[in-house]
């Protein structure tokens, strides 16, 4: 043991190695609070964006037909069937089609270029066998109709 440790009292040791315990968990503690924190809030935002959302798409000619529709599909992995369970923000239908409606706040996430945005609305798409999606962005109170090239074209 270094030579600055006999100097000092065995109890004052204990006290230093118990309160630097008391710091790392303190600061885990709060990070949890912390984090749950923000979850709720961030889940709280989410549900009063799905509620405008209605309002947004009825302004634009949507009928809501489904709230939190859920579907069920398999796919395979290699031969073994997967279930796989989905649950959208919409169904609505606007001039015969059916499409999927997916509310989106973030300023990341309502771009079509971010991968994981645009690959759940083809699964969307591709799951509940829509006419298409629907990307309703609440940062910019804006209804985005998106269509897919399926097939090598667009339907």
């Amino acid at each position: 043991m270094p030579a600055v440790f006999d100097s000092l009292p065995l109890e004052s040791l204990w006290l230093g190695l118990l309160g630097a315990l008391g710091v790392v968990f303190g600061w885990h503690w709060l990070a949890r609070r912390l984090d749950a924190w923000r979850r709720r809030r961030r889940a709280r935002r989410a549900l009063a964006a799905e509620d405008a959302a209605r309002v947004l798409l009825a302004r634009h000619g949507f009928l809501v037909t489904h709230a939190q529709a859920a579907v069920d599909y398999h796919l395979l992995d290699d031969g073994r069937p997967v279930k796989v369970e989905l649950r959208a923000d919409y169904l609505v239908e606007k001039a015969g089609e059916r499409l999927v409606a997916e509310v989106k706040t973030g300023s990341r996430v309502t771009r079509l270029r971010h991968g994981p945005t645009r690959r759940q609305l083809l699964e969307y798409q591709l799951a509940f066998a829509a006419d298409g999606v629907v990307l309703v962005d609440m940062e910019h109170s804006r209804v985005r109709r998106v269509r897919f090239p399926l097939g090598g074209h667009h339907r």
